[in-house]
């Protein structure tokens, strides 16, 4: 799958969850995602997915996760966390991710091709 910020695409490989299977069956989907952190983007989801959280401990840079039943995140800093995430994928290459989400909100879709 793809996520799309202004003419930029990044190729995301999802993970082998539910919830990353019940995400893909939203797609496509534009999200306007809110600046949070300094770190991350999250927006709340139209639908709540399945969950399996874990606490991975390094969050990095390009992962795409779920918090709690409908918040989805993309991080775009590699940073410690104490919370937990159901797994939804990854950013194959993240390089100029932070640049590209820059400091706000941001539009992004995700698409399938």
């Amino acid at each position: 799958m793809w996520m799309k910020v202004g003419e930029r695409r990044f190729a995301i490989t999802l993970a082998d969850t539910a919830a990353a299977r019940a995400f893909a069956t939203l797609l496509p989907l534009t999200l306007e995602m809110e600046e949070l952190n300094g770190n991350e983007k999250k927006k709340a989801l139209p639908r709540s997915l399945p969950t399996d959280a874990s606490r991975p401990g390094t969050i990095h840079s390009g992962d795409l996760l779920l918090w709690g039943e409908h918040t989805i995140v993309v991080f775009y800093q590699t940073f410690s966390s104490p919370y937990a995430y159901t797994r939804l994928g990854r950013v194959d290459d993240p390089a100029g991710l932070a640049q590209v989400l820059g400091a706000g909100d941001v539009r992004v879709a995700f698409l399938r091709h």
